[in-house]
C-alpha cells in the first residue's frame, strides 16, 4: 500500500480539451496505483488453468457431450462414428460434393469409401482453383469442447489456411484423444509448436449486416461438417435386471392363494 493521493489534476486556464485529457492521461500514468502489483507473489492465481479440477477430473465422455452440443448451437454437423464406421461416415459428411481435397497427411483410409477421387492438397493450387472444389477434408490439432472451437495446425494433417477457408464445404475429423475443456488445456497443447500457424474454427463462418441479417460462407466455408471419432471399447451401460421366471410363478401362486382364502371366508360366512 502507498500513500498516493487520488485527486484530479487541476486546469490550467487556456488549455483546450485535447491537451488537458492528454495530461491527464499522462499524469495518470506516471503516478502509482493503489492496486499495483509489484512483485510476482501477488499476482492473483484464481484463474483456469490446464491443470485445475474440471480439466482433471471431468469425465471424457461428457467432454465431448459438451463439443457436439457446442458445435451444434453454431449450425455444425457433428457426425459421432468409430473407427470401423469412419469411411461410411466421412462419405456421409462430403454429402454430394463432386470434388474433394484433401490435406496431406490425410490418412487413406479416411477415404476408402468415396466414390469419387481426392486431390491431395501440394501447395500450388491457388484461390481461384481452390473456389472450384466443393469440399475440404482435413484432420485436426485439438478441439476444445467448452467453445465449440476446432484447431487446426499448418502441417501435414491440418493443411495450409487456404484450403481450409475457400471451399465451401470443410469436412473435419476429431479423434477423441484430441478433446480437451478449455482453452488454457488447448494452449499448453499448441505451445509444444509455438512457431505453427494456427487456425481456431467455431462453427461455420457467419456474420450480420447491418440489419441483423445473417450470412454465411463470408470469411470462409458455408458449412462445417465435424466427425467426431468415439472410442470403440467404451463399457456399455449395464443392462436392467430381470424378474427371475419362478420368482414371477411364485408372485402368481401367492395371489391365487389369496383370492382363494377370501372366497372361502365368504362362503363360511
Amino acid at each position: 500500500m502507498n500513500d498516493w493521493d487520488d485527486q484530479r489534476p487541476a486546469r490550467t486556464p487556456g488549455l483546450s480539451a485535447k491537451d488537458e485529457i492528454l495530461a491527464r492521461v499522462r499524469t495518470a500514468l506516471a503516478a502509482p496505483r493503489r492496486d499495483q502489483v509489484t512483485e510476482a507473489e501477488d499476482v492473483p492465481r484464481t484463474y483456469q488453468r490446464a491443470d485445475g479440477k474440471p480439466e482433471v477430473t471431468t469425465d471424457p465422455a461428457k467432454m465431448r457431450d459438451v463439443l457436439v452440443r457446442r458445435l451444434e448451437d453454431y449450425t455444425a454437423v457433428v457426425h459421432r462414428t468409430t473407427a470401423a464406421e469412419l469411411p461410411a461416415a466421412v462419405a456421409e459428411a462430403l454429402g454430394d460434393a463432386r470434388s474433394v481435397i484433401a490435406s496431406p497427411g490425410v490418412p487413406t483410409s479416411w477415404t476408402d469409401g468415396l466414390e469419387l477421387p481426392v486431390t491431395r492438397d501440394d501447395g500450388t493450387a491457388g484461390p481461384r482453383q481452390l473456389d472450384a472444389i466443393d469440399a475440404v477434408l482435413t484432420g485436426c490439432h485439438t478441439a476444445i469442447a467448452a467453445t465449440g472451437t476446432i484447431v487446426l495446425r499448418g502441417d501435414e494433417l491440418g493443411g495450409r489456411r487456404a484450403i481450409s477457408l475457400v471451399p465451401d464445404r470443410h469436412v473435419v475429423v476429431v479423434d477423441a484423444e484430441q478433446v480437451v475443456l478449455g482453452v488454457p488445456k488447448a494452449i499448453e497443447r499448441m505451445d509444444t509448436d509455438p512457431g505453427a500457424p494456427w487456425t481456431m474454427i467455431s462453427g461455420p463462418s457467419a456474420t450480420s449486416d447491418i440489419e441483423l441479417s445473417r450470412v454465411e460462407g463470408v470469411h470462409g466455408p458455408r458449412r462445417l461438417e465435424v466427425v467426431l471419432l468415439e472410442p470403440a471399447d467404451e463399457p456399455e451401460d449395464p443392462p436392467e435386471p430381470s424378474t427371475p421366471q419362478h420368482d414371477q410363478h411364485d408372485h402368481q401362486d401367492q395371489h391365487d392363494q389369496h383370492d382363494q382364502h377370501d372366497q372361502h371366508q365368504e362362503r363360511t360366512a
